[in-house]
């Protein structure tokens, strides 16, 4: 009796220590995602969402720093969803070696977001995004205000801007939330 009440608190304690966030898959709507380029401020770069074969989300395309762009990114935005439970984002995905930023919003009205920049590697991997490392961000600037509260999550999106004209790639598996191991 006391081992099955042990495993039923394990089962618990470990569905409770994570929460889908996005999961990509041959039945995803790539229409869930919407690119934001640099267009929106005269600039030349072009990315795109699609699915792969695998049902993994494909972010590709070039950047250009030409007419004062140098930016490319996807959004997704869902119902509001609690993540006082949690501690941190995790990604798995499979970049082309080049840097990338993950980035969330807890109110769609927020002109700001807070983001993580994480290196890819060229291969798959597993990118770990505490909320306390998010710093609050608008058009590239930090701002004084606390890093990502981990309240709310309502829109995530992912950028890549490193100041250089450049082709990438970037596939994406699913992204989920997880509480603290402490």
């Amino acid at each position: 009796m006391k081992t099955w009440v042990i495993a039923a608190i394990l089962i618990t304690s470990m569905q409770m220590t994570a929460q889908e966030v996005y999961d990509f898959s041959t039945e995803s709507n790539p229409g869930d995602w919407f690119v934001v380029d640099d267009g929106v401020m005269g600039g030349r770069s072009r990315g795109s969402v699609a699915l792969s074969e695998d049902g993994h989300g494909i972010f590709q395309g070039t950047v250009s720093l030409e007419n004062n762009g140098g930016f490319s990114s996807i959004r997704t935005r869902m119902e509001e969803l609690d993540t006082n439970d949690y501690s941190a984002f995790r990604i798995r995905l499979k970049g082309d070696g080049k840097n990338y930023q993950f980035r969330v919003r807890s109110r769609l009205n927020e002109r700001h977001s807070y983001q993580f920049e994480f290196p890819t590697t060229g291969e798959w991997q597993e990118v770990t995004v505490p909320f306390d490392k998010m710093i609050p961000t608008f058009r590239g600037m930090r701002l004084n205000l606390p890093n990502y509260p981990g309240e709310v999550l309502r829109e995530c999106s992912f950028l890549i801007s490193n100041k250089k004209n450049e082709s990438f790639r970037l596939e994406i598996d699913r992204i989920w939330l997880e509480a603290s191991t402490i």
